[in-house]
């Protein structure tokens, strides 16, 4: 059994190209369908397969007999609508002990743009339930997911991996600080209602804006996140018609089409008089049109924006870095010695059939004697005897045949299966 994967993140593809590849957790199960469908016909008809999606990165997993990038390639060139040649620029690929090893610094936040965030961790759990749902998720990639879970706490557990690492949130709240002196004299608007406004609506709280809404699709939902603020919900629909009264705005939603526009922006700050908007589109793809950017009074951030306020601080986190990178060797290593033994199951079950073959044939050969009134230690000896010529039979038949080098070489074989004494 092979296990590779290939992906795209932050560090080897731009935002938009990433937005390509970027899939809604609702979107997992068909999109796995789709590729597992694809492998259908050729020599690949078992194919275990998961995808974890988030702003910073796609990355699919896959385990059968045979490794088959390529193919796994073409289909998600296909399904992003770009060239191969333009994927491969920017994609990354591994199998067996590489892709574990990636699967290990992923989940304990090696890999991240943030060292040591823990969210990762929880998108690929959910990841993993969405792929077991889909009837994606076989024993491989099980054992690599659950393993890599384990690592993960342990890092967590025995280093200091975390310590002092900026999230996405804190890092829009501290660049919001830089452009206004006093973050109590604004208003904040969150669009959307998941996980990342969730945190970044926590982090801005706690520096108590003067005012705080959430704009969403559900209204149910956005009034649900924003009782917990002291804030107003309000319909997505009613965004561009309110847009000008917040000085801050943090949008993370779904939408595959950008929902703030360069015409909403515009006319949003002519209301203000131009006074400066601070906007962070954490969404992958974008939920604010690239060009809004260019505009003289707008400060907008993208994730990847963020990344050097999020790197600061990484030299402190060199050490507990290379702890854990120890740890997940010791996972990796661990991970590899099952695979390989997986190998070895369809023998254990062939012998285990011609064992219980056996066996059955023996017991009614038992029955039949003692039907017929032979004693039962009679019987007894029989079935014993019966069971050992069986076993025994192959085994000598291969000391007796073949030249000398290979009666040498089944005889010590033969010694070490059937001769080891008992400790």
């Amino acid at each position: 059994m092979s296990v590779w994967a290939l992906g795209l993140n932050h560090t080897t593809a731009p935002l938009d190209l990433r937005g390509r590849f970027a899939f809604a957790l609702d979107q997992i199960a068909p999109t796995l369908h789709s590729l597992r469908s694809s492998f259908a016909g050729n020599s690949h008809p078992q194919v275990e397969a998961a995808i974890i999606s988030t702003c910073n990165r796609t990355e699919i997993y896959c385990a059968s007999e045979h490794i088959a990038l390529d193919h796994t390639f073409g289909w998600l060139a296909q399904s992003g609508g770009v060239a191969p040649a333009l994927l491969r620029s920017h994609a990354y690929t591994l199998h067996d002990d590489e892709a574990a090893r990636h699967a290990f610094r992923v989940a304990s936040g090696l890999d991240s743009m943030v060292l040591g965030e823990a969210q990762i961790l929880g998108q690929m759990k959910d990841a993993v339930r969405a792929a077991e749902t889909a009837g994606a998720l076989g024993s491989t990639l099980n054992q690599l997911f659950q393993r890599s879970f384990a690592v993960a706490k342990e890092v967590r557990t025995a280093t200091e991996i975390g310590a002092h690492s900026i999230s996405m949130a804190a890092a829009a709240v501290r660049l919001a600080g830089q452009l206004f002196e006093d973050l109590r004299k604004t208003r904040v608007l969150f669009v959307g209602a998941g996980e990342m406004i969730d945190l970044a609506a926590t982090h801005f709280a706690a520096k108590e804006p003067k005012a705080i809404a959430i704009a969403n699709r559900t209204l149910e939902r956005g009034e649900k996140l924003a009782s917990r603020f002291g804030g107003e919900a309000m319909r997505l629909a009613d965004l561009p018609a309110r847009l000008a009264e917040f000085d801050i705005v943090i949008s993370c939603t779904a939408s595959t089409l950008p929902i703030i526009g360069l015409g909403a922006v515009e006319r949003a700050l002519k209301a203000r008089k131009h006074r400066p908007m601070f906007m962070v589109d954490l969404a992958v793809p974008r939920d604010i049109e690239p060009e809004v950017k260019a505009l003289e009074d707008i400060y907008l951030y993208t994730v990847d924006d963020l990344a050097q306020v999020v790197q600061q601080g990484q030299a402190n986190r060199q050490a507990a870095v290379a702890q854990a990178e120890v740890i997940i060797d010791a996972g990796v290593q661990s991970f590899m010695h099952w695979l390989g033994q997986r190998g070895t199951v369809p023998l254990i079950q062939q012998l285990n059939a011609q064992a219980d073959e056996w066996r059955a044939a023996e017991m009614a050969r038992a029955r039949k004697l003692l039907a017929k009134g032979e004693s039962i230690d009679a019987v007894l000896e029989a079935m014993s005897r019966g069971l050992t010529q069986k076993m025994m039979h192959g085994a000598m038949a291969e000391l007796h045949a073949g030249d000398a080098a290979s009666r040498e070489q089944t005889a010590q074989t033969l010694s070490r299966l059937f001769l080891r004494k008992e400790r």
